[in-house]
């Protein structure tokens, strides 16, 4: 999955710094695009060295092995060898560890580009020392990065899993159910709400399988099993669902790759561990 990155150590520690050595990675974002540098037939997140101008404002975000990662706050980019381009880019790279850092990276610098004033008076921010927050000078109000618990959930029976297609899907390819937990909701209860607002099934056997972060969305994955009748009607939500079947072990269609819990979900389907 994204975020298994073995024997590379990632560490999300947060320091108050801003030294910024030759060898440090700079993540550079512009809307919903990531600064890469072409390398061979992959792309390399840019390093210090790389860079011809001066970085005149940064933040630090985390490490990898021996090497920080800055984010740049105010990007004034000109270099032939850098290349804007999507951020689910990253999702498809062979370099993991540029994967997974420029995810995270884009995580944490659109928390902090998003609150870089004060929600409660206006005033502007600044960043804490001690902890990743940013602090009213003013009024005392503390912000952290938000991270959203969200299920997914392999629903299946016998030797069928259901698959559906998301309506807001960037690619023509089948997931699973998935869905945000509402104010005063126990993980439990999001599942079977969500499955049952998407597609009208009651589900039972219930088991958690296991989680990860998603940066792309700032959120959790909880992942889950569970089962249902195939003789059930499935009723799609038009808003939420292009299209939802049962589908058997041997004959899956499309689906989410590997680099995603749901992707990781519907393998271990097909391989017969769930």
């Amino acid at each position: 999955m994204l975020n298994e990155i073995s024997p590379s150590l990632f560490d999300s520690k947060y320091f108050h710094y801003h030294e910024i050595g030759d060898e440090d990675f700079l993540l550079c974002y512009r809307d919903n695009e990531v600064l890469l540098k072409k390398s061979g037939d992959d792309y390399e997140i840019p390093r210090k060295r790389d860079f011809t101008e001066s970085i005149e404002s940064s933040v630090y975000l985390f490490s990898i092995n021996s090497s920080h990662c800055f984010g740049i706050v105010e990007p004034q980019i000109n270099h032939a060898s850098f290349e804007f381009h999507d951020i689910f880019i990253l999702r498809n790279l062979k370099n993991k560890e540029v994967a997974w850092i420029g995810s995270v990276g884009q995580q944490l610098m659109t928390w902090y580009n998003n609150n870089r004033y004060c929600g409660r008076c206006g005033s502007k921010t600044e960043l804490k020392e001690d902890e990743r927050a940013t602090v009213c000078p003013e009024c005392g109000l503390v912000i952290y990065p938000k991270i959203s618990p969200a299920i997914i959930v392999a629903i299946t029976c016998n030797n069928k899993i259901l698959l559906a297609k998301g309506k807001h899907y960037k690619g023509d390819f089948y997931s699973l159910i998935a869905g945000y937990v509402d104010v005063g909701e126990s993980i439990e209860e999001t599942v079977i709400r969500e499955v049952k607002e998407e597609v009208g099934l009651d589900i039972k056997n219930l088991k958690y399988y296991k989680s990860q972060p998603w940066p792309f969305s700032a959120s959790v994955m909880l992942g889950f099993t569970a089962e249902a009748d195939d003789t059930q009607q499935i009723i799609i939500e038009e808003n939420e669902i292009k299209e939802a079947g049962w589908f058997e072990r041997e004959n899956l269609p499309p689906h989410s790759s590997g680099v995603s819990i749901s992707g990781d979900l519907i393998t271990a389907f097909e391989k017969g561990i769930l």
